[in-house]
């Protein structure tokens, strides 16, 4: 059980740096920091990548 936490986990980081450098490749610098900041924190903070990647994208869609 714990590996397949480890490994979700993981993943959150991998997908949260993807949405980091494609926001960087968009010019969408403030959002890569954000995420970049969320990927290095999710190692603690189990989920948060995914969260402020959720947040950007609601902010995006609602400005």
């Amino acid at each position: 059980m714990t590996t397949n936490v480890n490994s979700m986990n993981k993943l959150s980081i991998i997908s949260t740096l993807v949405d980091a450098i494609v926001a960087f490749a968009k010019g969408r610098r403030v959002s890569g920091v954000l995420l970049l900041a969320a990927a290095a924190l999710s190692s603690r903070v189990p989920g948060i990548g995914t969260a402020v990647s959720v947040l950007l994208r609601v902010y995006r869609r609602v400005r």
